[in-house]
């Protein structure tokens, strides 16, 4: 079992977006910052693991754009809303790291790890093995575990895995619940 008591500033949280941060639109992408939409809790949440955590970082893909529903301007218009209520509650996202990639072999799309290597590449100070990645997703759980980070399911949007699964070392239902945990 994960025991996120010993979560302390030498961890690093990596926090898909969608379904996760937000909710999320049934077939299709959030577009545009006038339909982003915090789920309940969320940033007081991420004001809690800003004092636990050394780094916090989004990991997301960004299908929308390699499609041009949406432009590189749009996604970073929804992450300023985003970002400043996250900062109105104390806390804090060090970077966000976004694919808009549609290949599904390119090395930054979850499941793929770039994104983890870019993170890296920015903080070298990160170690894998004292990292969570939290999704709703086993793409996203397949990211964290190529990593060597511990991995958290959240069963938001999609069917509940069948567990044990050495992809998932723990589900909680949503960012508050993993805040009252630690």
């Amino acid at each position: 079992m994960l025991d996120l008591t010993l979560i302390d500033k030498d961890w690093t949280l990596f926090l898909d977006r969608d379904g996760v941060i937000n909710y999320e639109k049934e077939a299709d992408y959030i577009r545009n910052a006038g339909e982003f939409r915090f789920y309940e809790g969320v940033p007081e949440a991420i004001g809690i693991f800003a004092g636990r955590f050394g780094r916090i970082f989004v990991v997301t893909n960004q299908k929308g754009i390699g499609k041009g529903l949406m432009t590189d301007k749009d996604l970073q218009d929804i992450h300023e809303v985003m970002l400043k209520e996250i900062e109105m509650n104390h806390g804090r996202i060090d970077r966000i790291y976004f694919c808009p990639d549609l290949d599904e072999t390119s090395p930054n799309r979850k499941p793929n790890p770039g994104m983890g290597f870019q993170a890296k590449a920015d903080f070298p100070d990160i170690d894998f093995s004292r990292s969570l990645m939290v999704g709703n997703t086993m793409g996203d759980m397949k990211f964290g575990k190529s990593l060597g980070a511990k991995t958290i399911f959240i069963p938001s949007t999609k069917p509940m895995p069948v567990l044990p699964d050495p992809l998932i070392d723990a589900v909680y239902p949503g960012l508050h619940a993993i805040a009252k945990a630690l």
